[in-house]
């Protein structure tokens, strides 16, 4: 699809992806509606992009803020892309996390992100041509510790991504699952990007990440992992995983020393 024909929802919209995401859509001529709960950062990043962008400010984990972005997307004149970016992430070990912090992840990361998409569908279906385009992670291949319940949540949504594509086959709505690596983002705590050094994981930018995603987007690539040796470890983890095992065990120490540190 060609970025100046699309008529794009951002949820995430102010987030350090989501921000990129929009920089970069809107200098190629789409037209956006930005979706988040903060009014004053959404208002400041729509001001870069007059006639652009326009913001919902809606919780998308309550009905809702769901039901305000589909009357948005229909008072906007329909829209063609979707790009689920909206997510949270935590970083300790499983029995340090708080039962109320797992299900508001969980509800943003994939019921959330189901139940938008649910609603939307209709107005993509109307469309010459349609994407939803969901951001998951290298994490949703690879069950990395310290971050189980990120992981399962982009589990779900690599499964959700591959299940909705074959669902809507016979349909022109495609369904793209792009799988950044660790981005440097205001989601990783200081705890995680000081890990991320320690262990000499490399970490990309969000302008980076979105400039591969507009190609995604440009080619309809149905599914787009990024960085290398990530792309190796996804191909290794499904094919021989316990090698990728032995690889983590090393690894085991350090990350439970930053999992136990403050963020």
């Amino acid at each position: 699809m060609q970025l100046s024909d699309c008529r794009v929802v951002v949820t995430g919209a102010s987030g350090g992806i989501g921000q990129a995401l929009v920089q970069t859509l809107c200098a190629s001529g789409a037209h956006l509606l930005l979706v988040g709960r903060n009014a004053e950062g959404l208002e400041k990043i729509a001001s870069r992009y007059p006639g652009k962008a326009n913001v919902v400010v809606a919780d998308i984990a309550e009905r809702q803020g769901r039901e305000a972005v589909l009357a948005a997307a229909r008072s906007f004149g329909g829209v063609n892309t979707l790009i689920n970016a909206a997510g949270l992430n935590s970083f300790s070990m499983l029995e340090q996390h708080d039962e109320e912090a797992i299900a508001a992840l969980i509800n943003l990361n994939v019921t959330a992100t189901l139940q938008l998409t649910h609603r939307l569908l209709p107005l993509l279906r109307q469309q010459s041509r349609g994407l939803v385009v969901n951001i998951g992670s290298i994490f949703g291949s690879i069950g990395y510790p310290g971050f189980a319940a990120y992981c399962a949540s982009k589990f779900a949504l690599r499964g959700f991504s591959e299940a909705l594509r074959r669902e809507l086959a016979d349909t022109q709505v495609k369904v793209l699952y792009i799988a950044p690596r660790a981005t440097r983002t205001s989601m990783n705590a200081e705890n995680v990007v000081a890990m991320n050094d320690e262990l000499k994981v490399t970490m990309d930018e969000p302008l980076a990440v979105a400039a591969q995603v507009m190609q995604a987007i440009r080619s309809e690539r149905e599914e787009l992992y990024l960085g290398w040796p990530e792309k190796l470890f996804v191909k290794l983890n499904s094919l021989l995983p316990g090698l990728v095992d032995q690889s983590l065990r090393k690894q085991l120490p350090v990350i439970q020393r930053f999992a136990k540190s403050k963020n």
